[in-house]
């Protein structure tokens, strides 16, 4: 059990960073073999995804240290038209991190230099909403 959890853990937390992982497979079967409750699984498999976008906001954060708009060719205005967007819209986008293409948002995030606290709050509520949305298709709640 200990092993399996552990296992859940690692991959959910490299599923969320850039490197391309999966972390359903192993959640799904830890499910169907009965290895934890359900709960627990969704609280492992959640903390390690939430813990594991830190490492895109980290990457975010460094990136702009090093004046990464300038060197992808974007100018300051198209940057700051950029940073009002997320001003407006990037917490609400966060509510979509849990998909492949939208976690690059964590990344934007750190760049954008949201404060850790909401960034939180909100990635945590949106992978967590993911972990139980697999629970319940496993489960056969939804069909």
């Amino acid at each position: 059990m200990i092993l399996g959890l552990a296992g859940l853990f690692g991959a959910a937390f490299l599923a969320a960073t850039l490197f391309p992982f999966n972390s359903e497979v192993l959640f799904i079967g830890l499910q169907i073999g009965d290895v934890s409750p359900v709960w627990l699984l969704i609280a492992v498999a959640s903390v390690g995804n939430t813990l594991g976008t830190y490492v895109n906001y980290w990457v975010g954060m460094r990136l702009e240290d090093a004046g990464a708009h300038r060197w992808m060719r974007l100018s300051q205005e198209q940057f700051d038209r950029a940073h009002r967007w997320w001003e407006r819209w990037g917490f609400w986008s966060l509510l979509l991190c849990w998909l492949p293409i939208l976690d690059l948002t964590t990344v934007i995030a750190g760049a954008m230099r949201m404060p850790l606290l909401p960034f939180t709050l909100m990635v945590g509520f949106a992978k967590t909403l993911r972990y139980v949305g697999l629970a319940a298709i496993t489960a056969g709640v939804f069909g």
